[in-house]
């Protein structure tokens, strides 16, 4: 008998329908010496500590790092899921060849494995069916094309090492933290702090962000414009930091006639838009619709589990070589929906270029595109994701957009002065757009030219436009989105983003999910499109001094390892030989970490040493103008000496502590103000104590 084991009952039904079984089971379908059975995501887990040794059950730190010499798995604690498991390990225990039929990726792979390695039904023979879509002709062709399930062994490994890294890092860092800093001041009421290693440097760069922004002064400017035949002309030179220089320049233009010195006409280009993968398409539904990344994700998975888009867990924005044949029988297919759009396009000769077909470029899936199928009645997030996957697939094969950018540059007095205009000549792949927001003037200019010539001259309205710098943008989920592909960088580039995409934080399908992980255990909060740290979150990040721990570039080379380990390139061994070499390294210098009795610390606000006065503690710069203040007590609560030295020694803004036996927290704002705030108690907490 062969054992087909999907992920999803859902999938289990398409399989056994395009292989015409239909001999119900309970937990399984059965017919033509096949049995396709299916879990329910994840069944097995890793054992928890104090399934190892009953001493971990307490948590101290005298017993970290704790690390198992051997990993072993359970099943996960639902009583449904233990039915489920026998049926399947029944199943298996009879078959005679085993089909692994779970999502064709990193955690497809594990889930498999692992009820494999808990059914001890290790030695069977395997085979993978790798699908890309869930319609009948691919999961047909999937079928025809099954391959030896050892070819995969490097995929598992590289799941594997991703679920005990996990562990290592989540759980000893999240017990010591807890240990260490949960409980203060003598209170009963411990905070759980939970740590991981992809969620912690996520929520450090949000953080820092914050940070930025709080600390940003703005300085003021003066630009120098003049409107010449109602077009906007701005001084060459660099913005003017003081009024003077800007208004000596103003007075010397004003009652001058303005002359056009020259024209300069380019014709640019701009490609039409890749496919999506699934970060792309996350970033774009959040920009254009305010959707989250896990709305968007679970959106997509359910178009894809209704055969109405391929995979969308990929990390690829281009096709094989194999699908070009595929693509006009899908457009074809689309015509009753997008018939306008679709008209201009010549289907026998679609232009395939290097920007849709590369192999090279393609790694589990490929991108995400509609497989043809009519939808039916769709929810509001599914029509949103499926418009936005159909318009940018048709849009990828239309003709390049035609632009003519004109410089035209003019002068008064010797003063010189430049605009920009942009002029559509051919529109392209553009009509199917609505047409963007302009930039900020600053940038660019889409001014409609009139026909200037050279040489010509005339009265012109110069004037001083005064304004002040800006501190850069809170995260929103798209921009956060792009700073995790990138590894930490806030990256605009295509190709830039795509050599960086091997050392991302996370991949396309946790991206979401470390998100929301952040915001269900109160580290960071939506306020309408901006992500910002929560007083929680700061305050863990506050006690966190091990720089790797909070390093996006850190975990971005993690992530570049285990993707080294599923293409046979590292060994697993390698990799958490150096997770557990790292732990170890954690937990013994956080240890060390110490708050110096000798010295209060240093000022938030410019640096410098704090002392100690009569009432209060301030900066010892305050002749120099310095306005820092911290008074110990506030709204009845009194600061020891011990809590300020650790208040002003965590060295982040704004400063956070436990009071006493109180369950609060007090937040220095960045003018040194605190402020209360209440935290939720340990019961509130969540009790995942394995975080990602």
């Amino acid at each position: 008998m062969k054992v087909v084991i999907t992920e999803k009952p859902s999938v289990a039904r398409d399989i056994a329908s395009v292989l015409q079984i239909q001999n119900k089971k309970s937990g399984y379908i059965e017919g033509r010496g096949c049995a396709i059975t299916w879990a329910f995501g994840h069944l097995v887990t890793l054992l928890e500590p104090g399934e190892y040794d009953p001493a971990m059950k307490k948590w101290r730190t005298e017993y970290l790092p704790f690390i198992p010499d051997e990993f072993r798995l359970k099943l996960i604690d639902n009583q449904g899921v233990a039915k489920q498991f026998d049926t399947i390990k029944t199943l298996c225990e009879q078959a005679e060849e085993i089909v692994c039929a779970t999502d064709a990726g990193r955690e497809g792979e594990l889930i498999f494995r692992y009820i494999l390695a808990l059914s001890h039904c290790e030695d069977k023979p395997i085979r993978r069916l790798w699908l890309n879509s869930l319609t009948p002709d691919a999961i047909k062709e999937a079928f025809k094309n099954l391959k030896d399930g050892h070819e995969y062994d490097s995929l598992y490994d590289a799941a594997r090492c991703r679920s005990e890294a996990d562990w290592i890092v989540g759980l000893n860092a999240t017990r010591y933290f807890t240990v260490r800093h949960g409980r203060t001041g003598g209170t009963s009421d411990r905070v759980l702090w939970s740590i991981g290693r992809v969620q912690t440097p996520v929520l450090a760069m949000i953080v820092h962000r914050d940070d930025e922004i709080l600390q940003f002064t703005p300085q003021p400017f003066w630009e120098l414009t003049t409107l010449y035949r109602e077009i906007a002309f701005k001084y060459t030179g660099k913005r003017f930091e003081k009024p003077d220089k800007a208004q000596e320049l103003l007075e010397k233009i004003q009652g001058q006639p303005f002359e056009i010195m020259s024209i300069d006409g380019k014709d640019k280009k701009e490609q039409p838009p890749q496919l999506f993968d699934l970060t792309t398409l996350q970033r774009e539904a959040n920009k254009q619709h305010g959707l989250s990344a896990a709305d968007t994700l679970a959106a997509t998975q359910t178009l894809y589990e209704t055969k109405l888009v391929t995979y969308p867990r990929t990390d690829s924005r281009y096709l094989n070589n194999d699908m070009k044949p595929r693509i006009p029988k899908i457009m074809e297919q689309l015509r009753p929906l997008r018939a306008e759009q679709i008209q201009p396009l010549n289907l026998a000769k679609l232009p395939f270029t290097k920007r849709i077909i590369d192999d090279k470029k393609v790694t589990d899936h490929h991108a995400i595109i509609p497989t043809g199928i009519q939808p039916r009645q769709l929810g509001k997030n599914e029509q949103l994701i499926y418009d936005l996957i159909t318009t940018q697939f048709i849009a990828a094969f239309y003709p390049v957009c035609l632009k003519k950018i004109t410089t035209v540059k003019g002068e008064s007095n010797q003063v010189e002065f430049q605009a920009k205009g942009t002029q559509i000549l051919e529109p392209g792949w553009t009509i199917l757009f609505p047409k963007p927001q302009k930039k900020n003037t600053e940038e660019e200019d889409d001014q409609q030219m009139p026909a200037f010539e050279k040489g010509e001259s005339g009265p012109h309205e110069p004037m001083l436009r005064e304004g002040t710098t800006k501190p850069p943008n809170h995260f929103t989920e798209n921009s956060l989105l792009g700073a995790m592909e990138a590894a930490g960088k806030q990256v605009d580039d295509d190709a830039l983003r795509e050599a960086l995409k091997e050392r991302g934080i996370g991949t396309p399908a946790t991206r979401a999910a470390i998100i929301e992980t952040l915001l269900r255990r109160n580290y960071i909060e939506r306020n309408k499109k901006q992500i910002l740290a929560t007083d929680m979150g700061r305050c863990l990040i506050a006690l966190i001094q091990d720089p790797m721990l909070k390093s996006p570039e850190m975990t971005g080379m993690w992530e570049e390892k285990l993707k080294k380990i599923e293409r046979s390139e590292t060994k697993a061994a390698e990799f958490m030989e150096d997770i557990v070499d790292y732990t170890r390294n954690l937990i013994h210098t956080s240890s060390a970490t110490s708050i110096d009795p000798a010295r209060w610390g240093t000022c938030p606000l410019c640096g410098k040493e704090i002392i100690k006065g009569k009432r209060a503690y301030g900066c010892s710069g305050w002749k120099e103008g310095c306005t820092f203040v911290l008074n110990p007590n506030h709204s009845g609560l009194s600061l020891s000496e011990t809590q300020v030295r650790t208040l002003l020694q965590s060295h982040i803004l704004p400063y956070s502590v436990r009071i006493k036996d109180e369950p609060r927290l007090l937040v220095l704002s960045h003018m040194g103000h605190p402020m209360d705030i209440n935290i939720p108690s340990a019961d509130k907490q969540v009790k995942d104590r394995k975080p990602r």
